[in-house]
Protein backbone atom coordinates (compact mmCIF):
# COMPACT_ATOMS: atom_id res chain seq x y z
CA UNK A 1 0.00 0.00 0.00
CA UNK A 2 1.65 3.09 -0.68
CA UNK A 3 1.85 5.68 2.20
CA UNK A 4 0.43 9.22 1.27
CA UNK A 5 2.91 12.43 1.53
CA UNK A 6 2.74 14.90 4.23
CA UNK A 7 2.60 18.57 4.17
CA UNK A 8 6.41 18.27 5.36
CA UNK A 9 6.97 16.67 2.13
CA UNK A 10 5.71 19.57 0.31
CA UNK A 11 7.31 22.23 2.28
CA UNK A 12 11.03 21.12 1.81
CA UNK A 13 10.26 20.47 -1.45
CA UNK A 14 9.46 23.52 -2.12
CA UNK A 15 12.59 24.76 -0.44
CA UNK A 16 14.54 22.90 -1.57
CA UNK A 17 13.61 23.31 -5.17
CA UNK A 18 14.02 27.22 -4.73
CA UNK A 19 17.79 26.93 -3.31
CA UNK A 20 18.61 24.60 -5.89
CA UNK A 21 17.09 26.96 -8.72
CA UNK A 22 18.54 30.14 -6.92
CA UNK A 23 21.95 28.38 -7.12
CA UNK A 24 21.44 27.42 -10.77
CA UNK A 25 20.26 30.70 -11.98
CA UNK A 26 22.67 33.16 -9.91
CA UNK A 27 25.44 30.92 -8.27
CA UNK A 28 27.42 34.38 -7.28
CA UNK A 29 24.41 35.69 -5.01
CA UNK A 30 23.85 32.22 -3.22
CA UNK A 31 27.74 32.09 -2.43
CA UNK A 32 27.86 35.64 -1.09
CA UNK A 33 25.04 35.61 1.15
CA UNK A 34 25.73 31.87 2.46
CA UNK A 35 29.18 33.21 2.45
CA UNK A 36 28.30 36.31 4.94
CA UNK A 37 25.79 34.56 6.66
CA UNK A 38 28.24 31.68 7.47
CA UNK A 39 30.85 34.13 8.61
CA UNK A 40 28.51 35.66 11.08
CA UNK A 41 27.20 32.73 13.16
CA UNK A 42 30.83 31.20 13.06
CA UNK A 43 32.42 34.78 14.28
CA UNK A 44 29.03 35.62 16.69
CA UNK A 45 27.75 32.19 17.98
CA UNK A 46 30.60 29.89 17.81
CA UNK A 47 30.73 30.23 21.62
CA UNK A 48 27.03 29.12 21.30
CA UNK A 49 28.18 25.90 19.21
CA UNK A 50 31.33 24.90 21.71
CA UNK A 51 28.92 25.03 25.26
CA UNK A 52 26.26 23.14 23.30
CA UNK A 53 28.34 19.79 22.18
CA UNK A 54 30.56 19.51 24.90
CA UNK A 55 26.93 19.75 27.27
CA UNK A 56 25.57 17.41 25.35
CA UNK A 57 28.82 14.95 26.07
CA UNK A 58 28.10 15.97 29.82
CA UNK A 59 24.60 14.72 29.41
CA UNK A 60 25.30 11.62 27.97
CA UNK A 61 27.84 10.92 30.50
CA UNK A 62 25.59 11.61 33.29
CA UNK A 63 22.91 9.66 32.42
CA UNK A 64 24.82 6.67 32.01
CA UNK A 65 25.64 6.69 35.82
CA UNK A 66 22.11 7.23 36.85
CA UNK A 67 20.05 4.58 37.15
CA UNK A 68 17.95 5.96 34.11
CA UNK A 69 20.44 4.05 32.54
CA UNK A 70 18.51 0.75 33.36
CA UNK A 71 15.75 1.91 30.89
CA UNK A 72 15.19 -0.15 27.90
CA UNK A 73 14.54 1.01 24.68
CA UNK A 74 11.45 -0.96 23.91
CA UNK A 75 9.19 -2.81 26.75
CA UNK A 76 10.26 -3.93 29.85
CA UNK A 77 10.76 -7.70 28.71
CA UNK A 78 11.80 -6.97 24.98
CA UNK A 79 14.94 -8.53 23.65
CA UNK A 80 17.93 -6.80 21.37
CA UNK A 81 17.08 -7.78 17.82
CA UNK A 82 20.73 -7.79 17.19
CA UNK A 83 23.79 -9.55 18.33
CA UNK A 84 26.38 -6.78 19.86
CA UNK A 85 28.64 -7.83 17.78
CA UNK A 86 26.38 -6.69 14.41
CA UNK A 87 24.62 -4.02 16.52
CA UNK A 88 28.98 -2.82 16.94
CA UNK A 89 29.44 -3.66 13.34
CA UNK A 90 26.26 -1.23 12.46
CA UNK A 91 27.73 1.39 14.76
CA UNK A 92 30.87 1.13 12.78
CA UNK A 93 29.14 1.40 9.36
CA UNK A 94 27.29 4.35 10.94
CA UNK A 95 30.32 6.49 11.46
CA UNK A 96 32.44 5.11 8.94
CA UNK A 97 31.74 6.70 5.51
CA UNK A 98 32.94 9.14 2.74
CA UNK A 99 33.95 11.90 5.11
CA UNK A 100 35.93 9.45 6.81
CA UNK A 101 37.95 8.04 3.88
CA UNK A 102 38.11 11.84 2.42
CA UNK A 103 39.71 13.85 5.92
CA UNK A 104 41.80 10.47 6.75
CA UNK A 105 44.68 11.78 5.67
CA UNK A 106 43.73 15.05 4.82
CA UNK A 107 42.79 16.30 7.91
CA UNK A 108 45.89 15.26 9.98
CA UNK A 109 48.02 16.65 6.97
CA UNK A 110 46.57 20.17 6.84
CA UNK A 111 47.20 20.10 10.81
CA UNK A 112 50.82 19.06 10.47
CA UNK A 113 51.98 20.63 7.14
CA UNK A 114 49.69 23.34 6.72
CA UNK A 115 47.89 25.34 9.61
CA UNK A 116 48.59 23.80 13.12
CA UNK A 117 45.88 24.38 15.65
CA UNK A 118 48.31 25.80 18.55
CA UNK A 119 52.22 24.35 17.83
CA UNK A 120 54.78 25.15 15.02
CA UNK A 121 53.67 24.09 11.59
CA UNK A 122 55.81 20.80 10.96
CA UNK A 123 57.09 20.78 14.22
CA UNK A 124 56.77 17.50 15.96
CA UNK A 125 54.32 18.93 18.06
CA UNK A 126 52.08 19.66 15.30
CA UNK A 127 52.60 16.18 14.37
CA UNK A 128 50.72 15.53 17.69
CA UNK A 129 48.37 18.07 17.36
CA UNK A 130 47.29 16.91 14.27
CA UNK A 131 46.20 13.83 15.88
CA UNK A 132 44.58 15.02 18.84
CA UNK A 133 42.52 17.36 17.27
CA UNK A 134 41.72 15.05 14.23
CA UNK A 135 40.46 12.71 17.52
CA UNK A 136 38.37 15.56 18.75
CA UNK A 137 36.27 16.30 15.57
CA UNK A 138 35.80 12.78 14.91
CA UNK A 139 35.40 11.15 18.64
CA UNK A 140 33.15 11.59 21.14
CA UNK A 141 31.68 14.77 20.40
CA UNK A 142 30.55 13.82 17.68
CA UNK A 143 28.37 10.94 18.95
CA UNK A 144 27.54 12.74 21.44
CA UNK A 145 25.39 14.54 19.36
CA UNK A 146 24.31 11.47 17.33
CA UNK A 147 23.57 9.59 19.98
CA UNK A 148 21.14 12.36 21.72
CA UNK A 149 19.20 12.17 18.50
CA UNK A 150 18.94 8.44 18.53
CA UNK A 151 18.60 7.89 22.06
CA UNK A 152 15.10 10.63 21.98
CA UNK A 153 13.73 8.68 18.72
CA UNK A 154 14.16 5.15 20.27
CA UNK A 155 12.92 5.97 23.40
CA UNK A 156 9.70 7.48 22.60
CA UNK A 157 9.37 5.45 19.88
CA UNK A 158 9.70 1.91 21.08
CA UNK A 159 8.58 2.62 24.84
CA UNK A 160 6.19 4.86 24.24
CA UNK A 161 4.68 3.83 20.54
CA UNK A 162 4.92 7.38 19.24
CA UNK A 163 5.82 8.20 15.71
CA UNK A 164 9.05 8.33 14.40
CA UNK A 165 9.07 11.55 13.97
CA UNK A 166 11.45 14.55 15.50
CA UNK A 167 8.11 16.22 16.39
CA UNK A 168 6.51 13.42 17.86
CA UNK A 169 9.81 13.73 20.78
CA UNK A 170 8.85 16.70 22.17
CA UNK A 171 5.22 15.80 22.88
CA UNK A 172 6.14 16.38 26.83
CA UNK A 173 6.96 19.80 26.38
CA UNK A 174 4.17 21.00 23.55
CA UNK A 175 1.49 17.97 23.72
CA UNK A 176 -1.08 18.23 20.94
CA UNK A 177 0.70 20.93 19.53
CA UNK A 178 3.26 19.16 17.77
CA UNK A 179 0.71 17.30 16.05
CA UNK A 180 -0.34 20.66 14.21
CA UNK A 181 1.67 23.39 12.69
CA UNK A 182 4.00 23.73 15.09
CA UNK A 183 4.91 19.68 14.55
CA UNK A 184 5.15 20.58 10.83
CA UNK A 185 7.96 23.28 11.51
CA UNK A 186 9.89 21.26 13.65
CA UNK A 187 9.88 18.01 10.70
CA UNK A 188 10.79 20.48 7.80
CA UNK A 189 13.63 21.72 10.02
CA UNK A 190 14.51 18.18 10.36
CA UNK A 191 14.25 17.40 7.10
CA UNK A 192 16.44 20.04 5.20
CA UNK A 193 19.16 19.82 7.83
CA UNK A 194 19.36 15.80 6.64
CA UNK A 195 19.26 17.05 2.71
CA UNK A 196 22.01 19.22 2.79
CA UNK A 197 23.64 17.17 5.66
CA UNK A 198 23.49 14.40 2.88
CA UNK A 199 24.26 16.66 0.13
CA UNK A 200 27.25 18.34 1.48
CA UNK A 201 28.44 14.56 1.91
CA UNK A 202 28.04 13.80 -1.83
CA UNK A 203 29.55 16.85 -2.79
CA UNK A 204 33.31 15.44 -1.05
CA UNK A 205 32.08 11.99 -2.09
CA UNK A 206 31.87 13.32 -6.03
CA UNK A 207 35.07 15.44 -5.57
CA UNK A 208 37.21 12.76 -4.59
CA UNK A 209 36.17 10.29 -6.81
CA UNK A 210 37.00 13.16 -9.12
CA UNK A 211 40.81 13.80 -7.34
CA UNK A 212 41.60 10.50 -7.46
CA UNK A 213 40.80 10.14 -11.09
CA UNK A 214 42.62 12.85 -12.15
CA UNK A 215 45.56 11.70 -10.03
CA UNK A 216 45.88 8.18 -11.76
CA UNK A 217 44.67 9.17 -15.12
CA UNK A 218 43.78 11.91 -17.36
CA UNK A 219 40.20 12.77 -16.34
CA UNK A 220 40.10 16.71 -15.52
CA UNK A 221 39.43 17.53 -12.11
CA UNK A 222 36.69 19.64 -12.40
CA UNK A 223 33.05 20.59 -11.90
CA UNK A 224 32.04 19.08 -15.09
CA UNK A 225 33.65 15.74 -14.20
CA UNK A 226 32.08 16.21 -10.59
CA UNK A 227 28.59 16.69 -12.31
CA UNK A 228 28.74 13.45 -14.76
CA UNK A 229 30.14 11.58 -11.41
CA UNK A 230 26.88 12.42 -9.52
CA UNK A 231 24.83 11.51 -12.07
CA UNK A 232 26.48 8.44 -12.59
CA UNK A 233 26.04 7.85 -9.29
CA UNK A 234 22.82 9.28 -8.89
CA UNK A 235 20.91 6.56 -11.65
CA UNK A 236 23.32 3.35 -9.31
CA UNK A 237 21.13 4.89 -6.12
CA UNK A 238 18.46 5.01 -7.31
CA UNK A 239 18.56 1.69 -8.49
CA UNK A 240 19.74 0.51 -5.35
CA UNK A 241 16.67 2.35 -3.55
CA UNK A 242 14.18 0.99 -5.99
CA UNK A 243 15.21 -2.12 -5.19
CA UNK A 244 14.67 -1.75 -1.80
CA UNK A 245 16.44 -1.62 1.74
CA UNK A 246 16.54 -5.72 1.84
CA UNK A 247 18.88 -6.03 -1.24
CA UNK A 248 21.01 -3.26 -2.81
CA UNK A 249 21.06 -1.52 0.06
CA UNK A 250 21.91 -4.77 2.62
CA UNK A 251 24.88 -5.76 -0.51
CA UNK A 252 26.49 -2.37 -0.88
CA UNK A 253 26.67 -2.16 3.12
CA UNK A 254 28.05 -5.18 3.65
CA UNK A 255 30.71 -4.62 0.58
CA UNK A 256 31.50 -1.16 2.62
CA UNK A 257 32.46 -2.81 5.06
CA UNK A 258 34.94 -5.68 3.47
CA UNK A 259 36.42 -3.00 1.62
CA UNK A 260 37.13 -0.57 4.31
CA UNK A 261 38.54 -3.26 6.11
CA UNK A 262 40.94 -4.22 3.46
CA UNK A 263 41.87 -0.83 2.61
CA UNK A 264 42.54 0.09 6.31
CA UNK A 265 44.52 -3.08 6.98
CA UNK A 266 46.48 -2.89 3.98
CA UNK A 267 47.82 0.67 4.92
CA UNK A 268 48.50 -0.18 8.15
CA UNK A 269 50.67 -3.22 7.58
CA UNK A 270 52.74 -1.67 4.22
CA UNK A 271 52.91 1.67 6.23
CA UNK A 272 54.69 2.71 8.99
CA UNK A 273 53.15 0.25 11.87
CA UNK A 274 55.17 0.89 14.65
CA UNK A 275 55.45 5.08 14.12
CA UNK A 276 51.50 4.37 14.02
CA UNK A 277 51.07 2.54 16.65
CA UNK A 278 53.77 4.43 18.70
CA UNK A 279 51.63 7.61 17.44
CA UNK A 280 48.18 5.96 18.59
CA UNK A 281 49.32 5.53 21.86
CA UNK A 282 50.69 9.03 22.49
CA UNK A 283 48.23 10.89 21.01
CA UNK A 284 45.03 9.07 23.33
CA UNK A 285 46.82 10.39 26.22
CA UNK A 286 47.00 13.38 24.42
CA UNK A 287 43.24 13.63 23.71
CA UNK A 288 42.12 12.60 27.13
CA UNK A 289 44.46 15.19 29.04
CA UNK A 290 43.27 18.25 27.14
CA UNK A 291 39.50 16.84 26.58
CA UNK A 292 37.76 20.19 28.13
CA UNK A 293 40.63 22.61 27.45
CA UNK A 294 39.90 21.21 23.31
CA UNK A 295 36.07 21.43 23.97
CA UNK A 296 35.77 24.91 24.98
CA UNK A 297 39.02 26.62 23.02
CA UNK A 298 37.67 29.46 21.18
CA UNK A 299 40.66 31.69 20.92
CA UNK A 300 39.22 35.22 21.53
CA UNK A 301 42.42 36.97 21.55
CA UNK A 302 44.21 35.66 18.90
CA UNK A 303 42.16 36.17 15.54
CA UNK A 304 44.48 33.12 13.60
CA UNK A 305 43.37 30.50 15.87
CA UNK A 306 40.00 31.59 15.74
CA UNK A 307 39.92 31.55 12.23
CA UNK A 308 41.07 27.97 12.29
CA UNK A 309 38.14 27.33 14.65
CA UNK A 310 35.69 28.43 12.79
CA UNK A 311 36.92 26.76 9.83
CA UNK A 312 37.43 23.41 11.53
CA UNK A 313 35.89 22.67 14.62
CA UNK A 314 32.84 25.25 14.27
CA UNK A 315 32.21 23.41 11.19
CA UNK A 316 32.82 20.09 12.16
CA UNK A 317 30.30 20.66 15.18
CA UNK A 318 27.37 21.76 12.32
CA UNK A 319 27.92 18.95 10.07
CA UNK A 320 27.41 16.58 12.79
CA UNK A 321 24.08 18.15 13.60
CA UNK A 322 22.76 18.46 10.17
CA UNK A 323 23.63 15.18 9.83
CA UNK A 324 21.99 13.90 13.31
CA UNK A 325 18.29 13.36 12.44
CA UNK A 326 19.67 10.96 9.36
CA UNK A 327 22.17 8.83 11.72
CA UNK A 328 20.04 9.09 14.53
CA UNK A 329 16.94 7.10 13.00
CA UNK A 330 18.94 4.75 11.55
CA UNK A 331 21.05 3.88 14.56
CA UNK A 332 17.48 4.20 16.95
CA UNK A 333 16.40 1.79 14.70
CA UNK A 334 19.04 -0.70 15.53
CA UNK A 335 18.81 -0.23 19.10
CA UNK A 336 15.63 -1.27 20.00
CA UNK A 337 15.72 -3.70 23.41
CA UNK A 338 18.74 -2.22 24.61
CA UNK A 339 19.66 -0.33 28.02
CA UNK A 340 20.09 3.32 27.60
CA UNK A 341 23.45 2.79 29.33
CA UNK A 342 24.60 0.04 26.76
CA UNK A 343 23.40 2.33 24.08
CA UNK A 344 25.18 5.36 25.24
CA UNK A 345 28.55 3.46 25.92
CA UNK A 346 28.60 1.66 23.00
CA UNK A 347 27.56 4.42 20.21
CA UNK A 348 29.60 6.79 22.24
CA UNK A 349 32.85 4.25 22.19
CA UNK A 350 32.99 1.70 19.85
CA UNK A 351 32.96 4.50 16.46
CA UNK A 352 35.27 6.81 18.34
CA UNK A 353 37.66 4.07 18.76
CA UNK A 354 37.45 3.24 15.56
CA UNK A 355 38.04 6.68 14.12
CA UNK A 356 40.70 7.34 15.79
CA UNK A 357 42.58 4.27 14.41
CA UNK A 358 41.45 5.49 10.96
CA UNK A 359 43.27 9.02 11.28
CA UNK A 360 46.38 7.00 12.99
CA UNK A 361 46.88 5.27 10.22
CA UNK A 362 46.18 6.81 7.35
CA UNK A 363 47.45 10.22 9.16
CA UNK A 364 50.59 8.90 10.22
CA UNK A 365 51.30 7.39 6.69
CA UNK A 366 50.54 10.35 4.94
CA UNK A 367 52.94 12.64 7.23
CA UNK A 368 55.67 10.13 7.33
CA UNK A 369 55.80 10.67 3.30
CA UNK A 370 56.15 14.17 4.18
CA UNK A 371 58.94 13.83 6.82
CA UNK A 372 60.89 12.05 5.04
CA UNK A 373 60.70 14.20 1.87
CA UNK A 374 59.17 11.31 -0.63
CA UNK A 375 56.91 13.50 -1.50
CA UNK A 376 55.05 16.89 -0.99
CA UNK A 377 51.57 15.41 0.43
CA UNK A 378 50.90 18.70 1.82
CA UNK A 379 50.73 20.89 -1.24
CA UNK A 380 48.11 18.36 -2.90
CA UNK A 381 44.54 19.62 -3.29
CA UNK A 382 42.34 18.46 -0.49
CA UNK A 383 40.87 15.45 -2.17
CA UNK A 384 44.01 14.26 -3.36
CA UNK A 385 45.89 13.48 -0.27
CA UNK A 386 44.62 9.96 0.25
CA UNK A 387 45.85 9.52 -3.47
CA UNK A 388 49.05 10.74 -3.06
CA UNK A 389 49.77 8.98 0.11
CA UNK A 390 48.74 5.89 -1.27
CA UNK A 391 50.84 6.08 -4.63
CA UNK A 392 53.91 6.13 -2.16
CA UNK A 393 53.24 2.64 -0.60
CA UNK A 394 53.52 -0.83 -2.37
CA UNK A 395 50.69 -2.05 -4.22
CA UNK A 396 49.73 1.94 -4.37
CA UNK A 397 47.61 1.84 -7.55
CA UNK A 398 45.42 -1.22 -6.72
CA UNK A 399 44.34 0.68 -3.37
CA UNK A 400 43.48 3.57 -4.45
CA UNK A 401 41.30 1.86 -7.29
CA UNK A 402 39.98 0.32 -3.90
CA UNK A 403 39.61 3.66 -2.35
CA UNK A 404 37.37 4.88 -5.22
CA UNK A 405 35.13 1.92 -5.28
CA UNK A 406 34.96 2.68 -1.50
CA UNK A 407 33.65 6.26 -1.68
CA UNK A 408 31.78 4.59 -5.05
CA UNK A 409 29.64 2.51 -2.21
CA UNK A 410 29.58 5.25 0.53
CA UNK A 411 28.07 7.65 -2.02
CA UNK A 412 25.50 5.40 -3.25
CA UNK A 413 24.64 3.89 0.33
CA UNK A 414 24.74 7.29 2.09
CA UNK A 415 22.46 8.59 -0.67
CA UNK A 416 20.17 5.46 -0.42
CA UNK A 417 19.41 5.50 3.15
CA UNK A 418 18.91 8.90 3.33
CA UNK A 419 16.58 8.82 0.56
CA UNK A 420 14.77 6.11 2.85
CA UNK A 421 14.87 8.12 6.08
CA UNK A 422 13.55 11.49 4.43
CA UNK A 423 10.81 9.25 2.93
CA UNK A 424 10.51 8.35 6.30
CA UNK A 425 10.05 11.48 7.91
CA UNK A 426 7.83 13.14 5.04
CA UNK A 427 5.09 10.27 4.79
CA UNK A 428 3.76 10.91 8.34
CA UNK A 429 6.55 8.30 10.03
CA UNK A 430 6.14 5.11 7.35
CA UNK A 431 8.72 2.58 7.67
CA UNK A 432 8.13 1.39 4.00
CA UNK A 433 7.79 4.84 2.28
CA UNK A 434 6.63 4.72 -1.37
CA UNK A 435 9.66 4.35 -4.50
CA UNK A 436 8.17 7.66 -5.65
CA UNK A 437 9.25 9.44 -2.67
CA UNK A 438 12.29 7.91 -2.38
CA UNK A 439 13.57 8.45 -5.93
CA UNK A 440 12.04 12.48 -5.35
CA UNK A 441 14.12 12.95 -2.46
CA UNK A 442 17.22 11.54 -4.59
CA UNK A 443 16.79 13.65 -7.26
CA UNK A 444 16.76 16.96 -5.34
CA UNK A 445 19.70 15.08 -2.75
CA UNK A 446 22.06 15.39 -6.19
CA UNK A 447 20.62 18.42 -7.70
CA UNK A 448 21.53 20.45 -4.48
CA UNK A 449 25.22 18.54 -4.13
CA UNK A 450 25.57 19.51 -7.35
CA UNK A 451 24.56 23.39 -7.36
CA UNK A 452 26.59 23.62 -4.25
CA UNK A 453 29.64 22.48 -6.16
CA UNK A 454 29.02 24.85 -8.94
CA UNK A 455 28.43 28.02 -6.86
CA UNK A 456 31.86 27.44 -4.59
CA UNK A 457 33.20 23.69 -4.43
CA UNK A 458 34.15 22.42 -0.97
CA UNK A 459 33.67 26.53 0.47
CA UNK A 460 29.71 26.85 -0.32
CA UNK A 461 29.36 23.07 0.93
CA UNK A 462 30.60 24.42 3.80
CA UNK A 463 28.36 27.45 4.36
CA UNK A 464 25.00 26.08 3.61
CA UNK A 465 25.93 23.32 6.02
CA UNK A 466 26.46 25.69 8.88
CA UNK A 467 23.29 27.90 8.05
CA UNK A 468 21.29 24.32 7.95
CA UNK A 469 22.66 23.38 11.27
CA UNK A 470 21.83 26.22 13.39
CA UNK A 471 18.02 26.23 13.65
CA UNK A 472 17.76 22.63 14.04
CA UNK A 473 20.49 22.77 16.59
CA UNK A 474 18.03 24.58 19.13
CA UNK A 475 15.63 21.37 18.27
CA UNK A 476 18.24 19.34 19.81
CA UNK A 477 17.83 20.93 23.02
CA UNK A 478 14.35 20.87 23.11
CA UNK A 479 14.89 16.98 22.16
CA UNK A 480 17.00 16.80 25.66
CA UNK A 481 15.02 18.56 27.75
CA UNK A 482 11.79 16.49 26.95
CA UNK A 483 13.68 13.62 26.86
CA UNK A 484 14.38 14.47 30.70
CA UNK A 485 11.35 15.35 31.71
CA UNK A 486 9.74 12.03 30.44
CA UNK A 487 12.68 10.25 32.08
CA UNK A 488 11.81 11.61 35.27
CA UNK A 489 8.64 10.18 35.70
CA UNK A 490 9.57 6.56 35.31
CA UNK A 491 10.89 6.69 38.95
CA UNK A 492 9.92 3.04 39.27
CA UNK A 493 12.22 1.59 37.28
CA UNK A 494 14.97 3.18 39.54
CA UNK A 495 13.89 0.19 41.79
CA UNK A 496 16.20 -2.83 42.55
CA UNK A 497 15.22 -5.24 39.70
CA UNK A 498 13.17 -8.15 41.88
CA UNK A 499 14.17 -10.91 39.39
CA UNK A 500 16.79 -13.30 40.90
CA UNK A 501 20.37 -13.49 38.89
CA UNK A 502 20.48 -16.22 37.93
CA UNK A 503 16.66 -16.28 36.02
CA UNK A 504 18.54 -12.59 34.17
CA UNK A 505 21.42 -15.04 33.20
CA UNK A 506 19.03 -17.58 32.00
CA UNK A 507 16.60 -14.82 29.81
CA UNK A 508 20.15 -12.80 28.32
CA UNK A 509 21.60 -16.16 27.41
CA UNK A 510 17.80 -16.96 25.59
CA UNK A 511 18.16 -13.20 23.98
CA UNK A 512 21.22 -13.79 22.65
CA UNK A 513 20.57 -17.15 21.16
CA UNK A 514 17.70 -16.09 19.18
CA UNK A 515 19.21 -12.52 17.94
CA UNK A 516 19.22 -11.69 14.16
CA UNK A 517 22.87 -10.80 12.57
CA UNK A 518 21.93 -9.25 8.79
CA UNK A 519 22.98 -5.63 9.58
CA UNK A 520 22.15 -3.05 6.65
CA UNK A 521 23.82 0.11 7.89
CA UNK A 522 23.06 3.82 6.92
CA UNK A 523 26.72 5.64 6.16
CA UNK A 524 27.86 8.63 6.45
Amino acid sequence: MREKVSSVFWSTLVISLIMVIWGAISPDTLASMSSSAQSFISNKLGWYYLILVTLLVIFCVFIIFTPYGKIKLGKPDEKPEFTRLSWFAMLFSAGMGIGLVFWGTAEPMSHYAVNAPTAETGSPAAIKEALQYSYFHWGVHAWAIYAIVALVLAYFKFRHDRPGLISATLYPIFGERVNGLLGKVIDVLAVFATIVGVATTLGFGAVQINGGLSYLTDIPNSFSSQLIIIGVVTVLFMISAWTGIGKGIKYLSNANLGLAGILFLAVFILGPTIYILNMFTDTIGAYITNFMAMSFRIAPLNPENREWINNWTIFYWAWWISWSPFVGIFIARVSRGRTIREFLVGVLLVPSIVGFLWFSTFGISGINIQQQGIADIASLATEESLFGTLQNYPLGTVLSIVAITLIGTFFITSADSATFVLGMQTTYGSLNPGSNVKLTWGVIQSSMAAVLLYTGGLQALQNVLILAALPFSVIMILMTVSFYKALKKEKYLVAKDPKPKKEKRKEKKAGTDNKVDNPTPATK
